[in-house]
C-alpha cells in the first residue's frame, strides 16, 4: 500500500490549488499533444500546488477501448512535472473510475506512472448499495492514497448518507475529500462527518462546489463533539474552475489564507463580493442555464482565447458551446477584468516561445 510522502501532506494540510487538467484536441478529435503538455506547463508555473489528470475536465471518454488516452494523458503529465524539477512539492492526483476491477486497475496505472493520490470517482454506480461501495474504496485505499469525491447528480453523481461519510472517513489512506455537490445540506452531512470521525486530523477537505468556492475558503464548520467544538475547514479547492485563470486562483486562495489569519469585517465585505463575482464566472464557463452541458467546452474556450488550446473540441462531438455562452463568457471577462490571468498567460507563453 502506498502512502502519502510527508512534505505532501503537509501541502494538502496547508491548502493549495488543484486545477483539474482538461484535454486538448485537434479539430478532427485527436489528441494534441503539444498544448496538452503546455496545460500542465501552464498549471506548474502559475504556481498550483498540483493537478488532478484524467478526471471529469479530461473527459471520462479518454477510457473508451476506441479512444485509449487515459494512460497517455497521465504519462505526459507526469513527464511535464518531473521535466519541471520542481523545488517544491507538487501533487501528482489520477482520476479513477469505474467498478472494483476497472478502479483496481487504474489506480496500478496510476501509481506505475508516479502519481502520488488517486481521485476516486463515485459516479456511475447509482445501483450500488452503499456498503458496496465502500468496499470498493476500501480496495482502492489497498493502493493508493485516496481523495474522495462527492460528485452532484446532475453531472453523473449521487447522494449519499451522512452514515456513509462517516464510515467513507474510517477507512485507513483515506487522504482528502473534494465535496463537489453542489447543495449546502449535502455538504454539511461530509463536514459533520469528517468533525465525528477519530481520523478527522488525518482527512483534508477540499472544495469541488465550483458555485461556492470564495464561501466554501471562508467559512469555519463548528461541531459540538462529545462536549468539546471541532472545527472543520476546506484547506483547498480540487476545481474544473480553477483549470482556468489558475494564476488568480493561486493569489485568491493566499488572500482567503491572510483573512482567515486576521479576520475583519471590511476584508470580508470585500471577498464576499469576490465570492459573486467568481459563481457569476463559473456560471458562464460551466453552464448551469443548460444543466451544465457546455461545462468543459465553456473552459476550453476561455483557454483558447488565451492561446493555451487550439479549441473548444471535445471527444464527444455533441458536447459543445451552448447558445449564447460565448456571449456570456464575453460578459464576464468585462464584468471582472480582475479575475483573469490574461497577463500572466501572455508572459508565460513569450518565454516558451
Amino acid at each position: 500500500m502506498k502512502t502519502l510522502d510527508n512534505k505532501l501532506q503537509q501541502l494538502l494540510w496547508e491548502g493549495t490549488v488543484i486545477p483539474a487538467h482538461p484535454l486538448a484536441l485537434n479539430e478532427d478529435r485527436s489528441i494534441d499533444e503539444k498544448h496538452q503538455r503546455l496545460l500542465t506547463q501552464y498549471y506548474i508555473a502559475s504556481g498550483a500546488g498540483g493537478i488532478a489528470v484524467a478526471v471529469h475536465s479530461t473527459q471520462f471518454e479518454i477510457r473508451d477501448p476506441e479512444i485509449n488516452l487515459f494512460e497517455t494523458v497521465l504519462r505526459w503529465a507526469s513527464e511535464e512535472v518531473e521535466k519541471a524539477a520542481l523545488q517544491r512539492p507538487f501533487i501528482k492526483i489520477a482520476g479513477i473510475c469505474g467498478a472494483t476491477e476497472q478502479a483496481v486497475q487504474e489506480a496500478t496505472t496510476a501509481l506505475k506512472y508516479g502519481y502520488d493520490i488517486g481521485l476516486l470517482s463515485m459516479g456511475g454506480l447509482q445501483s450500488w448499495t452503499e456498503n458496496a461501495i465502500l468496499d470498493r474504496v476500501r480496495a482502492i485505499a489497498a493502493i493508493i492514497p485516496v481523495f474522495g469525491f462527492y460528485l452532484q447528480p446532475a453531472v453523473g453523481g449521487r447522494i449519499f448518507s451522512y452514515s456513509f461519510w462517516q464510515q467513507f472517513a474510517e477507512i485507513d489512506n483515506v487522504v482528502a475529500i473534494k465535496c463537489a455537490s453542489f447543495n449546502r445540506y449535502q455538504t454539511l452531512d461530509v463536514m459533520r462527518a469528517i468533525a465525528n470521525s477519530c481520523r478527522r486530523d488525518q482527512i483534508a477537505m477540499y472544495t469541488g462546489n465550483d458555485d461556492n468556492i470564495v464561501n466554501d475558503l471562508m467559512s469555519v464548520y463548528n461541531f459540538p463533539v462529545a462536549g468539546e467544538n471541532v472545527a472543520i475547514e476546506f484547506k483547498g479547492g480540487l476545481l474544473g474552475h480553477w483549470a482556468v485563470w489558475t494564476a488568480k486562483a493561486v493569489e485568491l486562495l493566499q488572500e482567503i489564507k491572510t483573512y482567515k489569519q486576521d479576520p475583519n469585517n471590511l476584508h470580508a465585505s470585500h471577498l464576499l463580493s469576490k465570492a459573486i463575482a467568481v459563481t457569476d464566472s463559473n456560471a458562464a464557463f460551466f453552464d448551469p442555464a443548460n444543466a451544465f452541458h457546455g461545462c468543459i467546452p465553456g473552459l476550453h474556450e476561455v483557454l483558447r482565447r488565451q492561446g493555451l488550446m487550439k479549441g473548444t473540441w471535445c471527444l464527444n462531438p455533441n458536447e459543445n458551446l451552448s447558445i449564447g455562452q460565448q456571449e456570456e463568457i464575453d460578459r464576464v471577462y468585462k464584468d471582472y477584468p480582475d479575475l483573469n490571468d490574461d497577463e500572466f498567460v501572455k508572459e508565460f507563453l513569450k518565454s516558451r516561445s
